[in-house]
Order: structure tokens, then C-alpha cells, then sequence
């Protein structure tokens, strides 16, 4: 058995790794779920469908190439569990996690073939560093990992600290975000297919408005992703 497995199992006695999902103990090659919480993901499956329910989020408001989710979020349930835990307890390795799942499926759809960069929608950079991270950019980070398409986290960015969404309506969460958004380069993203990435999308209007500002480039395209898609 090689040295770096006996030390994992060694580590395990001491510091048992546990599913996010169930809280079960994980097997040697099981990482962050387990075997019986990776069945029962609710896997929103939209890849591989042009006009799929987050696609139809867009209609009307912004010209999107194509949108997809990996999961579809429900309260109390699997994808809130591990959004909640990346995002509040600092499990950064779910991000990862993640956004390797969704570049897996991204990168067999034939609807998003030919992009070249990924964008993380921003935080404010002193909500960044409250946080210590930005976890749209660690489901990037996971994406970009499994698809090789590079990762441009400095162009796009947040200028004004926005109020929470929650509660909001569609209309209110809209005029919370119109314009916070700055480019810091316009030329990164000149005549360049962009993939736009975010956590949860409830109802659009963060990612509307990221994706506006990235359609103000000369010869821009957007498609959309996120990790979860709310119901």
C-alpha cells in the first residue's frame, strides 16, 4: 500500500472524515459524500437540454447563449446542505467539488462547446475578506480544473457592496444589482465566449446583470452556470 494512503488512513483514526450530506463516515475512496448521498443528489440534469427552466430565467432580459445547473436546490435539502457548508463553514473543498461535477457535464454538451474563459460573478472586495474567499470562484476553480478552460477572476468586479436579496422581489432584486458591476479591462473579454459562474441562481438578477455588463464588450457571448438552481 503506498506511504500517502497509510498516512490518509492513519489521519482518519484521529480525524474521521464524515459525508456534508448525512454526517456518515466516508470510505477510503469516497470524498465529500458519501456513496448513498451521491444517488440521491438532485441532479437538475439541464446540460445537455437549449431551452431548459434556467434558460427560460433569461428570456426577455438578457441574450444568453445557454444556462445550465447542476442541482436543484430545495430548502432543507442536499445542494442547501452543501452550499450552506461552503459557504458559511468554510468547507472550501465542496467548491472544488462542485464545479468538477458541472465542468464534467459542461464539457460533454454539445450547447457549450467553444467557450473560452469562466468568470466568477464577484464579491465585494471587503465582503471577500470577511468571508476569506469568494466561493463562485472556487466552483470555478473546479470546472476549470476538469475542462481546462481558464479562469479570469480580476476583469469583472463588484464596485458597490449590494444589500441582501433575500426577501426581495424579482423587480427589487434587480435595481439591488444594476449597477455594481464594473470592467476593469474590456479588452480581456472582446469577441471572447464567456462562461459566466455562480453558486445559487433564485431568480436571475445578479447573473442578468453581470452578464449585461459582459454584453457591453465588442463581440462578447454569454452562456451561464451555476452550482445550484433554486425550485
Amino acid at each position: 500500500m503506498p506511504v500517502a494512503s497509510l498516512l490518509e488512513d492513519l489521519l482518519s483514526l484521529f480525524f474521521p472524515r464524515t459525508c456534508y450530506g448525512c454526517n456518515a463516515g466516508l470510505m477510503h475512496d469516497e470524498r465529500i459524500l458519501c456513496l448513498s448521498c451521491m444517488i440521491h443528489l438532485p441532479l437538475a440534469r439541464l446540460s445537455g437540454i437549449k431551452d431548459n427552466r434556467m434558460s427560460e430565467l433569461f428570456w426577455g432580459r438578457v441574450p444568453i447563449e445557454a444556462a445550465t445547473a447542476l442541482l436543484l436546490f430545495h430548502k432543507g435539502g442536499m445542494a442547501q446542505k452543501l452550499i450552506h457548508n461552503l459557504k458559511y463553514s468554510e468547507k472550501k473543498e465542496i467548491g472544488i467539488y462542485l464545479g468538477s461535477m458541472l465542468g464534467k457535464e459542461i464539457r460533454e454538451s454539445p450547447h457549450f462547446a467553444g467557450i473560452d474563459i469562466i468568470v466568477p460573478v464577484p464579491l465585494h472586495a471587503k465582503k471577500q475578506r470577511k468571508r476569506g474567499f469568494n466561493q463562485s470562484q472556487l466552483i470555478g476553480e473546479g470546472l476549470s480544473s476538469e475542462t481546462g478552460i481558464p479562469l479570469c477572476t480580476d476583469v469583472l468586479i463588484r464596485i458597490t457592496p449590494t444589500q441582501t436579496q433575500t426577501r426581495k422581489s424579482r423587480f427589487l432584486r434587480w435595481k439591488n444589482v444594476e449597477s455594481v458591476f464594473h470592467i476593469a479591462n474590456p479588452s480581456v473579454f472582446e469577441n471572447r465566449n464567456i462562461l459566466l459562474l455562480d453558486d445559487v441562481v433564485t431568480t436571475g438578477s445578479t447573473l442578468e446583470a453581470c452578464a449585461a455588463k459582459l454584453l457591453e464588450c465588442k463581440g462578447a457571448r454569454v452562456w451561464i452556470a451555476t452550482a445550484a438552481l433554486a425550485s
